[in-house]
């Protein structure tokens, strides 16, 4: 429910559709869906809808929210062509717009019966148009005989704080847990930093980084430096795959993880901003790995200055570690591809002897295996951080692909064998 209003709040009801204080506050996404019901309830009483009136607005929420509609609030067009970011966001989009359009169609049935009161008189909401469209049906009901300027502005400002929600849990894998900074405003407050991650989205590759801003944005209100994650007040957001193999994990999507000591925000930044500048080391020079079996690992942050951290993978084994920059470890893991399986593999030299060389590994002696079968994901993650990012595959032990070029002469590939996922 809506927070209970103090003695210096006024109370629900005309011009005011919610009690946020005016330093804002933090809820997840049901719980601020929970807080726009009022808007609901002042169309419902306004334009006195009745249930036959809810397949209409269910049909308006779901076409808003879905792609590829004539009221589409996202026109994202996703083919196989697409880029994997864009894909990655577009499957985010209609997993959240169908989850909220199920939530609408569940609380204007039960507003019908159980209304929201609204002690300071029926709800009169002054909302620009954002230029939301309607459907024919909808466009009749909310602006026709029984609708009018009132219920139309009321619907309008419902509709967008619904599109606003979706669009700011977009970068989020589990988008229901995440904090979001909400004003008495709702979430227009994201409305700057939404029309440029958009504008990135629909007209060009989106950068990780861009989708890092955003994601700080809804969850703090502000800006910072450029990276590949943030902490915040209360958790960290970083890329999913630091909790799931690296073989089927979002490439783009970052994953909230709540942390009560994190207090001060602070933005995760790779030690080598670019790494075409980092040395390297031809794989073909690296000596012949002495050690074998599993290798432990774990991550290492280092402390916050002027608003940045960095973070290691430190992989350990018979005492020795080798230390590898988390930021390269998460670019090395978006620029590797994922290749359809065949028949046929090969030995290849163990990952250890990479994890310990200097610079960044990578070849020019056609494709070259790399063993990471046996080894937990993190370890998996640290090679991919060690690899110089650029024709690197990740194949599942016992599968291979075959070239792509007819005489076997494409670019020279470091080629990662890891263990298959496990189905549960």
């Amino acid at each position: 429910m809506p927070p209970a209003p103090t003695p210096s709040t006024p109370a629900l009801g005309g011009s005011r559709w919610n009690t946020f204080p005016a330093a804002g506050t933090t809820l997840t996404a049901r719980e601020f869906f929970t807080a726009t019901e009022p808007l609901l309830q002042g169309i419902i009483d306004d334009n006195a809808l009745t249930s036959a009136d809810s397949e209409v607005l269910e049909g308006q929420i779901r076409a808003a929210l879905a792609l590829g509609t004539r009221e589409t609030s996202l026109p994202l067009s996703l083919g196989p062509d697409s880029a994997p970011a864009a894909r990655e966001l577009g499957a985010q989009a209609e997993t959240i717009g169908q989850e909220l359009a199920s939530w609408s169609t569940e609380a204007l049935e039960r507003l019908l019966t159980d209304p929201v009161p609204l002690p300071a008189g029926p709800l009169v909401v002054r909302s620009h148009c954002y230029g939301h469209l309607l459907t024919p049906p909808a466009a009749d009901l909310l602006r026709g005989r029984r609708g009018g300027p009132v219920t139309m502005q009321l619907y309008n400002e419902w509709l967008h704080q619904m599109v606003l929600l979706r669009d700011a849990l977009l970068p989020f894998t589990n988008w229901q847990d995440v904090p979001l900074l909400i004003t008495p405003t709702g979430l227009r407050h994201t409305e700057p930093a939404r029309d440029a991650f958009l504008t990135e989205l629909l007209v060009r590759q989106i950068r990780h980084t861009s989708i890092v801003a955003f994601a700080r944005n809804v969850v703090t209100g502000a800006s910072g430096p450029a990276g590949y994650g943030f902490e915040a007040g209360g958790g960290t957001a970083l890329p999913a795959v630091l909790d799931q193999p690296p073989l089927t994990a979002p490439r783009h999507l970052l994953t909230w993880r709540p942390d009560p000591a994190v207090g001060e925000a602070a933005t995760y930044v790779p030690e080598v901003q670019d790494y075409y500048a980092a040395p390297r080391t031809l794989v073909e020079d690296l000596p012949p790995a002495t050690t074998s079996g599993p290798l432990s690992a774990r991550t290492v942050t280092a402390p916050v200055a002027d608003g940045t951290r960095t973070a290691r993978i430190e992989v350990t084994h018979d005492g020795t570690t080798a230390h590898v920059d988390l930021g390269q470890a998460l670019r090395g893991h978006r620029f590797t591809q994922r290749e359809d399986p065949a028949a046929g593999d090969a030995s290849g030299t163990a990952a250890w002897s990479a994890l310990r060389a200097p610079g960044l590994v990578w070849t020019q002696s056609g494709d070259v295996t790399l063993d990471a079968t046996g080894q937990d994901d993190l370890v998996v993650l640290a090679l991919l951080g060690r690899l110089y990012p650029e024709n690197v595959t990740l194949r599942p032990a016992g599968r291979s692909a075959a070239r792509t070029t007819a005489d076997g002469t494409g670019p020279s590939r470091l080629v990662t064998l890891v263990d298959p996922v496990q189905a549960h």
